[in-house]
């Protein structure tokens, strides 16, 4: 089955506000939660992390990095994250 994105999921989407944002690749405003397009480029963020486990809770989540273990959010940006690798 293949995983379906969404935009802002995406390296190219710049949110605007919680709603929308713009796509860098097609120059145009599109939904935050729209699906991605074939131009898709995956975002490091903490739900994409080897290091990262969900809780319960839909929206938080825990980060078992090695020197700091601590609570996160799943869609928490993790460019500059020195424990960050992607899943498998």
């Amino acid at each position: 089955m293949e995983q379906k994105y969404k935009n802002l999921d995406c390296r190219n989407y710049a949110p605007v506000d919680v709603a929308k944002g713009i796509c860098h690749v097609r120059k145009e405003m599109v939904a935050a939660d729209g699906e991605a397009c074939e131009r898709f480029e995956k975002m490091p963020k903490c739900k994409h992390c080897a290091n990262y486990t969900p809780r319960e809770e839909k929206l938080l989540g825990d980060c078992e990095a090695p020197e700091d273990p601590h609570m996160t959010y799943p869609d928490l940006i993790a460019t500059t994250c020195e424990w960050f690798s992607w899943k498998k």
